[in-house]
């Protein structure tokens, strides 16, 4: 039976972490010094074990992820990215994007993650559920792509959680959290149409001796 899979890759620690800025398309300008620690990492790692054979390397549009691919992408045999904005993290919007978290807290308080899927949580931004049914198309249409073959994708946690939730058939908000690690690697087989087997998730075993996070400023 022909089985496709694809193997996420949440992108390194980013700047707009570290500031605690809302940091969506406009204003995400990469990694930060432990990040890019983290991607090259990840990318001896795969050097070294060989332990994918992948036959697209796709990235989201972000600069954050698109900088964790090129510094794995020779691992991985590839000598550039295939960019789909659609792998895009949730998108706070034109009005939100750039805040620091406190300020987007004052202006607008403290968003409600379990709540109603369809709620405005960033005005002028995505739905959860907007975000969701972007980030369920861009899955579906690269399968599609690339039926039976292994998919490697740089992204951003919220899209990896998009993912798994839909995979196992969870609501879009609620019941259980996750909590993604940069530079992990979470890999899913698709054994028939749509129905998905989690193979691992949050490996970051590569990342033994590193910090988990750089001070927030």
């Amino acid at each position: 039976m022909t089985k496709t899979r694809v193997i996420l890759i949440r992108h390194g620690e980013s700047v707009v972490t570290v500031r605690r800025v809302l940091g969506g398309p406009r204003t995400c300008v990469g990694l930060s010094d432990l990040g890019k620690l983290q991607a090259e990492k990840l990318r001896d790692r795969l050097a070294s074990t060989k332990e994918i054979s992948a036959d697209v390397l796709i990235s989201s549009g972000y600069p954050r992820a698109l900088e964790t691919a090129h510094i794995v992408k020779d691992a991985l045999g590839f000598s550039d990215v295939v960019v789909d904005p659609n792998f895009g993290e949730h998108d706070p919007g034109p009005e939100c994007d750039g805040l620091t978290f406190d300020e987007f807290v004052r202006r607008h308080g403290r968003p409600d993650w379990g709540g109603d899927p369809h709620a405005v949580v960033f005005p002028g931004g995505e739905t959860i559920a907007q975000f969701h049914e972007r980030v369920h198309g861009a899955l579906d249409a690269t399968v599609r792509a690339h039926f039976g073959k292994t998919i490697v994708v740089a992204c951003h946690g919220g899209v990896i959680d998009a993912i798994l939730r839909r995979a196992l058939h969870a609501p879009q908000t609620g019941k259980f959290e996750i909590h993604t690690r940069n530079c992990s690697l979470t890999e899913l087989v698709e054994q028939r149409d749509r129905h998905w087997v989690l193979i691992r998730y949050n490996d970051h075993a590569h990342l033994a001796d590193l910090p988990e996070a750089t001070p927030s400023e």
